[in-house]
């Protein structure tokens, strides 16, 4: 789908937006009904309005047409002047437009769900990735981005086997969605005594997280089943039965929650999550059947795709879906994304640019 088309829908759904939010009856109805209305409308308001004001710029431009060619000289100037202004303004809105763009249709979603799961390299793939875990949780600090644990599988020596958070804030999903692939590293192991250096990996997924309203989700939908909470070595363990696990009965797809004491709060947690990756399947579908208009690999979002290599001996960090290669790796992993946050939009702008132009 082309930039275009995509604004036009984005237009249409604020529209609706717009008239729920001024509808008597919904007005009227239940307080959380509004709120996910006014969340959704709230996280389209931007490009939105610029894509209307877009719209209204050119509307004046061809409305200038007629005097343009007028055999008045000075009111064929007037019309020059302006026109080239505002196709000035129209141009500078465009690329405005196109900036917002980058992700697609979910580019603008304020909250999405990041997955970390430890791969090949036993132990020292825990601890890479909670060395993972502890990069995105220093960046989301720098973007005062609000960072929620879901749920987590805590290794032997303190290494996630697998830890889901939740990540709100302006521009979050936008930025976190490079993420998404195989991350391999390459560094002497806290669990190596002679010094060698190994090679282990993680995988990390990253999901938009859609409105309440966007995955119509019943109880009767998915399969519930409450257990004990358990952690490594004995800790943690809950003697009530306050972990929750759903299977959604249609697709299969499991989702576990066990990080909160109430039993309430984890099946609150697991319902967001099983509805992330209820839309994530709707979307990859969705990506297959249009599989010809992808215009990169970047936002994938392939698990079995390496996409970055963490060398520490070297110092070096390579991105190899856009060949970026660092040697700071020290201020990466210590939550300084920015550089290769800014490098992959570059590489996204760049692509939709290609597209827009065919």
């Amino acid at each position: 789908m082309k930039i275009r088309e995509q604004l036009e829908q984005s237009l249409t759904r604020f529209n609706e937006l717009e008239a729920m939010m001024s509808d008597p009856q919904i007005l009227a109805g239940e307080s959380g009904n509004m709120a996910m209305i006014m969340r959704e409308h709230g996280g389209l308001s931007k490009a939105a309005n610029k894509y209307r004001r877009y719209k209204k710029i050119n509307d004046e431009i061809k409305g200038l047409a007629p005097m343009l060619e007028s055999a008045d000289a000075d009111e064929r100037s007037m019309a020059e002047e302006e026109s080239g202004q505002l196709k000035i303004d129209r141009d500078k809105i465009w690329d405005e437009l196109l900036e917002l763009s980058v992700g697609g249709e979910d580019a603008n979603r304020t909250r999405c769900v990041l997955e970390i799961r430890a791969g090949t390299g036993g132990e020292e793939a825990a601890l890479f990735a909670r060395d993972l875990f502890e990069m995105y949780r220093r960046y989301a600090e720098t973007k005062s981005w609000k960072v929620e644990i879901m749920d987590s599988s805590v290794s032997e020596r303190g290494g996630f086997k697998e830890i889901i958070l939740s990540i709100e804030g302006d521009g979050a999903y936008r930025e976190l969605q490079f993420e998404s692939g195989g991350h391999r590293v390459q560094r002497v192991p806290e669990t190596e005594a002679q010094g060698r250096i190994h090679t282990s990996a993680a995988t990390v997924a990253v999901m938009p997280e859609p409105e309440d309203i966007e995955i119509d989700l019943k109880p009767e939908d998915y399969r519930l089943d409450k257990f004990c909470a358990s952690g490594p070595g004995g800790q943690h363990v809950n003697k009530t039965e306050s972990a929750i696990r759903l299977t959604h009965l249609e697709t299969g797809i499991v989702v576990q929650c066990q990080d909160e004491k109430s039993q309430h709060k984890n099946l609150a947690k697991a319902i967001r999550v099983l509805k992330t990756r209820l839309y994530e399947a709707k979307r990859e579908t969705e990506r297959k059947e249009r599989s010809k208009e992808r215009m990169s690999l970047i936002g994938s979002g392939d698990r079995s795709e390496r996409i970055r290599t963490y060398n520490f001996p070297q110092n070096r960090f390579t991105d190899h879906r856009i060949n970026l290669t660092l040697y700071k790796l020290d201020q990466i992993i210590a939550g300084n994304l920015q550089p290769v946050s800014e490098a992959c939009l570059e590489y996204e702008r760049s692509m939709l640019r290609d597209h827009e132009n065919d």
